[in-house]
């Protein structure tokens, strides 16, 4: 397929294109520095800027997979993150539907990114796409995404919408965070421990996003998380196994809120959630268990 990609260049975008790439996808990846991206132009992979004419790219597209965002990680929320955060998501999805919308012959499907705090926290209670909306910034910035997305529905173009757990990698995301207390033998669980931490391996991630280019009857929200979700003792306890460290150390949730402000949520917040629509649609997660995932990871 040719395949027009936002956010390709950060965290899960740069996975996502090694695995399109390798399977011989025609890549066009939309970002605000092409030139820095020179060197990997390739016959089947080109950069652009959101200056072009993305109209053009739009009628050359099969699929859009929308994955623009301002990172939320690494960084203490302030007024102007938060600005950066919701304004960088909700922007670049209207230009992107807008080009669509102005094509002749657009795409057949757009992949909207959303993220797991849509939900309200409910604790053990198992969440799946017909589960509620939070009313938390994070929540707000997914409902007012998601809403972005769906204009695109008016072309006539397949959307389907994304609602990613934690991402699991070493080299970034919330993962990334927690290896340096357990690498100093002060690792823990963070919070109460009770709270279920909606975890995906990377691998399953990406391959998640190109099913749902693929699969033609997936439309609309759709949970991508492992179907086992564990809560942050357990995880804290699994990753401390896997690099021989003791999981001692709880970091109570007012020290996470003093460093990093309210994206302690993304931690703190219990979300159980389970990717019914996926596994309904004959998704095969190849990391279900964490055990597993970290193993590989690690």
């Amino acid at each position: 397929m040719n395949i027009f990609i936002s956010g390709g260049t950060g965290f899960i975008g740069s996975y996502l294109r090694i695995m399109l790439l390798q399977e011989g996808h025609l890549l066009t990846v939309v970002t605000r520095s092409p030139d820095a991206y020179e060197s990997e132009t390739a016959r089947n992979q080109q950069f652009v800027s959101w200056d072009d004419d993305l109209v053009a790219e739009m009628e050359q597209a099969d699929a859009v997979i929308n994955l623009a965002g301002s990172s939320i990680f690494g960084q203490r929320w302030n007024e102007e993150v938060k600005e950066r955060i919701y304004s960088s998501r909700i922007e670049s999805t209207r230009q992107l539907v807008q080009a669509i919308r102005a094509a002749e012959h657009p795409p057949e499907v757009m992949v909207s990114a959303s993220g797991a705090n849509y939900y309200e926290a409910k604790g053990d209670e198992v969440l799946d796409e017909s589960a509620e909306a939070g009313d938390n910034f994070l929540a707000r910035v997914c409902v007012d995404w998601e809403k972005e997305a769906r204009k695109v529905t008016e072309a006539g173009v397949r959307l389907a919408i994304p609602r990613i757990g934690v991402v699991l990698q070493e080299d970034g995301g919330a993962l990334d965070q927690m290896l340096t207390p357990f690498k100093l033998f002060v690792g823990g669980p963070i919070g109460s421990g009770d709270q279920y931490f909606p975890w995906i391996h990377m691998h399953d991630l990406c391959r998640g996003l190109l099913f749902a280019t693929r699969e033609t009857s997936l439309k609309g929200p759709f949970n991508l998380n492992a179907p086992n979700p564990v809560t942050m003792r357990t995880f804290a306890d699994e990753l401390g196994d896997q690099l021989d460290r003791p999981s001692l150390f709880r970091v109570p949730e007012f020290a996470l809120q003093l460093v990093i402000g309210e994206a302690a949520t993304l931690i703190t917040e219990s979300l159980r959630m389970q990717p019914k629509k996926l596994q309904q649609h004959g998704f095969e997660f190849q990391y279900e268990h964490l055990t597993e995932a970290l193993a590989d990871i690690l």
